[in-house]
């Protein structure tokens, strides 16, 4: 399809961790172009994970821009770029990158950080304010390591940025960050005022400027000629905030109303749930959500896909020929059970020196039964979470499913059969591109701010012969964790030594 065919056109450009997308497409959700562009993760030391915010972030945005753009032509009507996060790069008076930008939870190198910020201020005043916990998964700590561990850094910044709104501030010269974003930046964001927590500033950001909140789907500014000369977009383009990837996505599958959970299967597994209120939960993140009114409750594991990819490395195996081995594997994998802490866990537990464990393993077992075993942990995982998110008051009422995961049908079925919860599949699953597209439409005013581009594709529903199994072993999982934590703390310990 000739995207000059249409009269309206919408640039969506996610900066994602392994590479960056856009997509074009029409207001009424018609994708119309896709492209995208591989990039690297730096890490320099262990427990480092940098981009550089020149080389990747702005050149993957300027690349989508001039190929997708050029597509369009005179029928772009807006843009909106979403991006990793929370993560952070601090910029000189002339938005130069001082240094590598560095990433969200993953990195971990902030840890003295976030002990001392919670001494300062105390767990529970954190949790209550700022509706998470610190973890390195938080930004204010990663901002106090470099006021402290790059001082020249520091004194030549003039303000701070993730990955979209870098993007927002070199296409448009505008210095803000959007509400959701800015809710990851703990403890500098007072949830319940919708507010920088000005009070506790210099504490956690000394010296330096706090970026102007907006809304996700706000207008922020056009397209500057400068930028225009780079990009190739058209002067005078609206362009809207943005956001972090992840609640970009939810939003681009309709997760909009309480009750409403997105399940990102990828490296990583990533939860985003509409709730009613703003709920406190020790292992969970409480945020602002992408429009006004709609707080979400979030929760994220280290580990998933990249599981199965340590599984193929490992035994040479393809993707394709693991999951039909594992699938002969009956439920429950033979007794096999796994602990899915490879790179230590996020939610619920926040433990970066937890690690995976095996359970149960025999001469009998092999590559199957291994492989059956990690898809299932994935499913205990998913339902750990979930659980949490019961006890905090927001149980979910409605499961999308989203991500490269969802193609690998036993993947798919295994979790909605630990976890008991039916999956929608929707037709439609391109990313957190797409969800800028809509957002960059509600911000030019092409489309009215309620719509919708979701299309249900198909439902994965529980197995119900399965249960009695899965009830069993999940009981035995949450047992393994406590059960084995002081003997992989310590071995962790030894890891970080050699």
């Amino acid at each position: 399809m000739s995207a000059v065919a249409h009269s309206e056109l919408l640039l969506g450009i996610d900066v994602g961790t392994a590479s960056s997308k856009g997509v074009l497409a029409t207001p009424d959700g018609t994708v119309v172009a896709t492209s995208e562009r591989p990039h690297l993760v730096s890490r320099p030391r262990p427990g480092w994970f940098e981009h550089d915010a020149e080389e990747v972030w702005w050149t993957d945005v300027v690349a989508l821009a001039r190929e997708l753009g050029g597509v369009a032509g005179r029928a772009l009507r807006g843009i909106c770029v979403s991006g990793i996060g929370p993560c952070v790069v601090p910029c000189d008076g002339a938005l130069r990158p001082l240094r590598p930008a560095i990433l969200y939870g993953v990195d971990t190198r902030a840890e003295a950080e976030v002990a001392d910020l919670t001494d300062r201020f105390s767990d529970e005043a954190i949790l209550r304010r700022c509706g998470s916990q610190l973890s390195s998964q938080a930004l204010g700590p990663k901002l106090l390591w470099l006021s402290r561990n790059e001082r020249d850094v520091w004194d030549q910044t003039r303000g701070w940025y993730m990955a979209s709104s870098f993007a927002v501030a070199r296409l448009t010269g505008e210095y803000v960050l959007d509400h959701h974003s800015a809710s990851q930046c703990d403890p500098l964001y007072d949830l319940e005022a919708a507010d920088w927590a000005r009070d506790w500033a210099p504490d956690v950001c000394p010296g330096v400027e706090l970026p102007r909140l907006v809304w996700p789907g706000e207008q922020v500014g056009t397209v500057t000629a400068a930028a225009a000369a780079r990009t190739g977009l058209p002067e005078g383009l609206p362009v809207a905030a943005g956001t972090i990837d992840a609640w970009a996505e939810a939003f681009s599958v309709g997760v909009r109303r309480p009750g409403d959970l997105m399940l990102m299967y990828g490296s990583t597994m990533f939860f985003v749930q509409v709730a009613a209120s703003s709920p406190r939960a020790a292992g969970l993140w409480s945020t602002a959500g992408v429009e006004p009114g709609a707080p979400t409750l979030a929760a994220g594991m280290s580990t998933s896909g990249s599981l199965t990819d340590w599984l193929r490395s490992l035994s040479g195996t393809p993707f394709a020929a693991l999951a039909r081995e594992a699938a002969e594997v009956p439920a429950g994998a033979r007794g096999l059970l796994v602990l899915p802490y490879f790179a230590g866990e996020r939610s619920p537990v926040f433990d970066n020196h937890a690690r995976g464990v095996v359970a149960g393993l025999t001469l009998d077992h092999g590559r199957a039964e291994l492989a059956r075993a990690i898809y299932e942990a994935i499913g205990y995982g998913v339902r750990h979470n979930l659980e949490a998110f019961a006890a905090a008051g927001a149980p979910g009422s409605r499961v999308i499913a989203v991500g490269g995961g969802t193609k690998n049908q036993l993947w798919t079925q295994v979790v909605s059969s630990i976890a008991g919860v039916a999956q929608e599949v929707p037709r439609v699953t391109t990313g957190a591109a797409y969800g800028d597209a809509l957002l960059a439409g509600i911000a030019a005013g092409i489309v009215p701010a309620e719509t919708d581009w979701t299309v249900a594709d198909t439902t994965v529903a529980p197995a119900a012969a399965d249960a009695a199994v899965y009830e069993e072993l999940y009981a035995a999982y949450l047992e393994l964790y406590p059960a084995t934590a002081g003997i992989v703390h310590r071995l962790a310990a030894l890891q970080s030594q050699s």
